[in-house]
């Protein structure tokens, strides 16, 4: 794991002050910098949105996904998710790290010395607007991120488009890779604290993200032959080493932010039902170093909560649940912002293995995914794991289950993704929660928020009207 340390009176460099109007306002940062240098911000970039993007997975991503269930100020886990409460609202942390971005991405294409920064900058566009798209379906994307040169009122683009077109998802993760290689110059990428300005390793990134969105949309294209050549070529990310994360610290300001919040937030969120029961039933022990065991036992046992109690009618004892573990609030130096890693990339192999998209043995690439994630998550992987309830294939299991189950596993605060890939493959299945105000429908998108409505009203109404009034409920392209 990489050790990192982040000073912040660096980091304040980054900023001087501007104004903008409308739709600026949630669409673009405010206060970016008119000039800086992109080594400063490209730290910003990838520390801002790690930092916010993990919080928001254990406030709001896990409860969608079930790995953990909220308490009180609970609207959102009862999937009033136009209703975000301490979490549930990532539209602002696309778009402000996404704008920066840009401004890396357009200093490497006039200034002949910030060259280097393209390809990581093309990298970084594709991964954070992936992971934007998958969340929302169609976004402004296009015709965004440039400000006051651009405009402040963009068109929503189709999912599809983003995702296929010329200067889309899949192109710039192409386009990055060919700026690495055709760089030649020796000045440094620097401000990197996902790789340490390691080019190699930035192209290994980007091809691992190749892995993931194309099995993402296999669905709707044919994804095969692409999928082959990259495992053939194995030049992705396949070891812990060379995940593409950053470490959390142990002390504030650099610390998981549940850690230097009031012990009343940390203590807001408790192990799921969900969750619990699937660790126990696989005899899981990363319970352990994922969750504590309920202040009420006596014997150490875990107790996880249906998600989505109604609050005002319903009292739970905080003593009778198990809370997160101590690498959420008091270690949380063992703990990272995960922006893909191996086990992620092992675990989508296996799935495009044992859905004949690619030609590969999926019971070792899931062997493999299986090892990984325990050595991420810093627990022993027990000898007679992969011999019991969770051998591939074990006991006429559904080996599709199995492979998503061990990734939702894995996948506990990252982002949103544990409830991305339910929502693409149903897996694993979740339970209906306690009082839903969503008609016990599990939702399927996030809904733009209000402000949109408000600040590109015009364009807004075009998607709301497309998804229903902006339903939760209406797929994305990926998933119709």
């Amino acid at each position: 794991m990489k050790k990192i340390i982040y000073t912040i009176s660096i980091l304040s460099l980054i900023f001087t002050t501007s104004c903008t109007k409308d739709f600026e306002d949630i669409n673009t940062n405010p206060n970016s910098p008119s000039s800086v240098q992109p080594s400063l911000l490209l730290r910003q970039v990838i520390y801002d949105f790690g930092e916010n993007m993990s919080y928001e997975g254990f406030v709001a991503g896990d409860l969608l996904a079930q790995h953990r269930t909220a308490l009180d100020f609970n609207l959102f886990d009862r999937h009033a998710l136009k209703s975000p409460q301490l979490g549930g609202n990532p539209w602002p942390i696309f778009y402000t790290n996404l704008r920066d971005n840009e401004i890396i991405l357009n200093q490497s294409r006039t200034v002949e010395t910030f060259a280097v920064y393209e390809g990581p900058a093309l990298i970084l566009k594709a991964y954070m607007t992936a992971g934007l798209t998958d969340l929302f379906g169609d976004v402004p994307y296009f015709e965004a991120f440039n400000g006051v040169e651009g405009s402040v009122t963009p068109t929503y683009d189709l999912q599809e488009d983003i995702y296929l077109n010329d200067n889309g998802i899949l192109d710039n993760l192409d386009k990055g890779i060919a700026a690495i290689e055709a760089y030649s110059d020796a000045i440094p990428l620097e401000g990197d604290i996902l790789f340490n300005g390691d080019l190699d390793a930035w192209i290994k990134f980007a091809n691992a993200l190749k892995v993931k969105h194309l099995l993402r949309i296999s669905d709707k294209v044919d994804v095969s032959s692409s999928m082959q050549t990259l495992y053939d070529e194995g030049n992705y990310i396949t070891s812990n080493s060379e995940n593409a994360i950053f470490n959390f610290t142990n002390t504030d300001p650099n610390s998981f932010r549940l850690a230097q919040l009031r012990i009343g937030d940390f203590n807001n969120f408790v192990l799921s039902e969900t969750m619990e029961d699937i660790l126990i039933n696989l005899n899981d022990t990363r319970i352990s170093s994922l969750f504590r065991p309920f202040s009420n036992s006596t014997t150490n046992e875990y107790n996880g909560l249906l998600n989505g109690i109604d609050a005002s009618s319903t009292s739970i004892a905080l003593a009778d649940y198990s809370l997160a573990s101590t690498a959420f609030r008091e270690d949380t130096s063992t703990l990272d912002a995960n922006f893909i890693t191996a086990w992620e990339v092992q675990f989508a192999l296996a799935e495009a293995a044992a859905r004949n998209i690619i030609s590969a043995d999926a019971q070792t690439l899931y062997n493999n995914g299986v090892i990984l994630a325990f050595e991420y998550w810093n627990t022993e992987l027990p000898a007679d794991y992969l011999a019991g309830p969770a051998a591939y294939n074990a006991f006429g299991s559904n080996p599709i289950e199995q492979i998503l189950t061990q990734k939702w596993i894995a996948n506990v605060i990252n982002g949103y993704e544990g409830w991305i890939e339910y929502r693409r493959t149903g897996f694993p299945e979740l339970q209906t929660i306690s009082a839903s105000l969503n008609n016990d429908i599990i939702p399927v998108r996030m809904p733009y928020p209000a402000e949109e409505e408000a600040l590109n009203f015009e364009n807004y109404s075009v998607a709301a009207s497309a998804t229903d009034n902006n339903s939760i409920n209406v797929p994305v392209w990926w998933n119709e």
